[in-house]
């Protein structure tokens, strides 16, 4: 169980934030200059060196998103050039991709963070460029509400690359393009020109994801307790229900992988943040306000909560609370997490990105007057932030391309470099684990120097 440190507030994590950056821009620099894109987007690191792994292109927006989050806080010039020449160079596929479940991670990370800066200020206003980029972003939002399977409820879901039967937990953070590109104006049109709300099919996948993607202790099958999440939902196509839980990237469908857990940590509190910025009638026709803020607060509340309480004491989560060998560690939740052990392999990644959903939701609980509650969450996310920001995580090599040590990408797959002499991977990083690394250290950036609250929509 994570060990909340009470008092901890973001300025003291000011000097470590500068450090951070420092580190980041090394990394920024060295993939621009030595990795070949010819051979596909960057995934994961192998001896400290970035590489591909063909299944599809997911993290490329990470990439020159995480030059781009850097730009908003250093004003370092050369990465905001790297990002903005490689969003129009390489990203316009993406938009377009009607094969993957990702837009909300490859063209929200680009289009839509050089958008928010904009509307912000921090880049000078032009028209024909804001244009660009607005437009990219509502056929984005589109294209992805497309991927839409119909359940036995008359609701849906975004379905994934494996096909209009899977829902994966990962995809509720592709809300964020369904929302950006409804908050534009824009809709999906369909057959006979039929406008389909773009809002309504973020709520429907949201509500289908919380129902059937996180489990609430209510008696669901025999593993059912509060906050325990799937990674993948499987529907029959046939009739629209569902048949089971599985797992592509976890141990089993009947434990927990923890970024998947912790997309679902991540990806309500922000969509309880971007509710707040429409009205009341816009959401009446899709369950109304009171309804569709139940239900994706329990969501959060319930994965946040699972992650407090399975996590070792610093707030770095093993890579599944059902990995086979963790008992081998003795009663590893009640000491810091040991990225070094023989057995079983830790995940940073999750935590960076666990980490900004549990802040984001201690915000929205306290600001609700539910200051207690929210407070626990608030100060969970600062203790998993004071971890990560340590020598233990950050990569202070100078040759290493990553920022975040021991991530991990596909366990079962067998894809994560294990370092010789050791029996479990250890040492790398991934481009989500630094975009969510720097997403964080943004976030917590700018309520120490007292800047525009960071969401993915703007201030």
């Amino acid at each position: 169980m994570i060990k909340l440190k009470e008092n901890l507030k973001p300025e003291d994590l000011k000097a470590q934030l500068s450090r951070l950056w420092d580190l980041s821009g090394q990394k920024i620099a060295l993939v621009r200059d030595e990795y070949d894109t010819t051979k596909g987007a960057p995934v994961y690191t192998v001896k400290g060196k970035y590489t591909t792994r063909g299944w599809t292109e997911w993290t490329e927006g990470f990439v020159y998103g995480s030059a781009i989050l850097h730009y908003d806080a250093t004003g370092e010039k050369s990465a905001l050039e790297y990002g903005k020449e490689m969003t129009v160079r390489q990203m316009a596929s993406h938009v377009s991709h009607f094969g993957v479940h990702d837009h909300g991670f490859n063209n929200v990370s680009t289009y839509g963070n050089l958008l928010r800066l904009m509307n912000e200020g921090v880049l000078p206003e032009n028209e024909w460029e804001k244009n660009f980029y607005e437009v990219a972003l509502k056929v984005s939002g589109a294209v992805q509400a497309y991927r839409w399977t119909k359940i036995h409820n008359g609701e849906g879901y975004i379905y994934t690359f494996n096909g209009p039967h899977s829902l994966f937990a990962d995809t509720i953070r592709s809300l964020r393009s369904l929302a950006l590109s409804h908050r534009l104006g824009h809709v999906l049109m369909g057959e006979n020109d039929k406008k389909i709300s773009l809002l309504e099919r973020l709520v429907q996948h949201a509500r289908t994801t919380a129902r059937y993607s996180v489990y609430y202790g209510e008696g669901r099958d025999s593993y059912d307790i509060w906050g325990r999440t799937t990674h993948e939902a499987i529907f029959n196509t046939n009739d629209g229900n569902f048949r089971a839980p599985n797992s592509q990237q976890g141990f089993s469908p009947f434990s927990t992988w923890t970024r998947g857990l912790s997309w679902i940590m991540a990806g309500y509190p922000e969509e309880l943040e971007f509710l707040q910025t429409l009205s009341d009638d816009e959401l009446e026709p899709y369950g109304g306000r009171a309804e569709i803020e139940a239900m994706m607060l329990k969501a959060a509340k319930a994965s946040c909560d699972f992650f407090i309480e399975h996590t070792p004491v610093d707030g770095i989560p093993y890579w599944d609370t059902g990995a086979p060998e963790l008992h081998r560690l003795g009663n590893y939740l009640d000491q810091p997490a040991d990225p070094d052990n023989p057995y079983e392999p830790v995940d940073s990644s999750a935590a960076a990105i666990g980490a900004q959903g549990l802040l984001r939701l201690g915000r929205y609980l306290q600001a609700k007057g539910e200051e207690k509650e929210g407070k626990r969450y608030w100060q969970a996310g600062l203790t998993v932030a004071e971890s990560l920001f340590t020598d233990t995580y950050l990569s202070t090599d100078e040759t290493h391309q990553g920022l975040l040590l021991h991530t991990i990408y596909h366990r079962p797959n067998g894809w994560d470099h294990i370092p010789a002499g050791s029996k479990i991977p250890r040492g790398e990083s991934c481009q989500w684990g630094d975009y969510h690394l720097r997403e964080l250290a943004i976030y917590l950036q700018r309520l120490v120097d007292n800047k525009p609250y960071y969401t993915f929509f703007g201030s």
